[in-house]
């Protein structure tokens, strides 16, 4: 009987080392950001980042349509519109379009959460030309957006409409898309209190990016307002606001075009 009992043992011991054996590794998780062209058309791409221990992760950086040469890389803080301190040099991208760099001072989880964005350099004697860039961690865009006219005001014939998108965390993009703007002209915007029937209309509670009169556009991304108030996506679609834009800086008093936005 001992001998049964020992031999079952045995058998059991051989089992689990087996199951042991065969067993794979838990998979790596991983999240892909895209990294839009900025100052080199027809250059775009991608960074990977990848959970290699519980207490490191690796960025991978892949770039079609980049010069020769080699890129510099690094992750900031902010979103790529607003711009913010480099937290991190990344290895830089090679003549193949890639780079791989391993990081220790944050975890994967901190980095699919992060406050920043990514961004390729064209090289290191010209550090101002982006070649691409792009958010991650809660900078990213949701599917979250409300859309809102802006009307023309006489004799401008200036009109579009202005995009609130949701990023995951919670603060927002603005975007001002305007047609009938003029190419070399720059247009000061703002979000005021109150709507567009406001007598004399209403304070501004948060200026915006100029809108360039080439593109007709404008990027904002917001989370404060002037005061310092913190202000969500949410917030807006319930705020008693509207958005004005202006002829120029100087003629502040003309608005070329207008929207309600929020709760009017």
């Amino acid at each position: 009987m001992f001998a049964s009992l020992s031999a079952m043992l045995l058998l059991m011991v051989t089992m689990v080392a087996c199951n042991d054996d065969d067993s794979e590794p838990a998979p790596q998780r991983k999240t892909t950001y895209n990294l839009m062209v900025k100052d080199v058309l027809g250059v775009s791409g991608t960074a990977t980042i990848t959970e290699t221990t519980a207490s490191t992760a690796t960025i991978a950086i892949t770039l079609t349509g980049a010069l020769a040469g080699t890129h510099p890389a690094q992750l900031c803080m902010n979103t790529a519109i607003e711009g913010g301190a480099v937290v991190l040099e990344l290895n830089a991208v090679d003549a193949t379009g890639k780079s791989s760099t391993v990081v220790n001072s944050m975890t994967y989880a901190d980095l699919i959460a992060y406050d920043g964005y990514i961004r390729v350099l064209k090289s290191e004697t010209e550090p101002n030309v982006i070649l691409a860039q792009g958010d991650i961690g809660g900078n990213v865009i949701t599917s979250t957006k409300t859309s809102y006219p802006m009307v023309v005001i006489e004799p401008f014939g200036v009109s579009g409409a202005a995009l609130f998108e949701k990023r995951i965390n919670g603060s927002t993009l603005l975007t001002i898309t305007l047609s009938g703007t003029i190419t070399g002209q720059v247009y000061p915007a703002s979000i005021n209190l109150g709507s567009i029937e406001t007598v004399g209309g209403g304070p501004v509670v948060r200026a915006l990016n100029n809108v360039d009169g080439a593109t007709g556009k404008s990027f904002t991304n917001i989370r404060k307002l002037d005061s310092g108030i913190i202000i969500t996506y949410d917030n807006w679609l319930v705020y008693d606001g509207y958005i004005n834009v202006y002829q120029n800086q100087v003629a502040l008093e003309n608005v070329i075009c207008h929207g309600n936005i929020g709760s009017n």
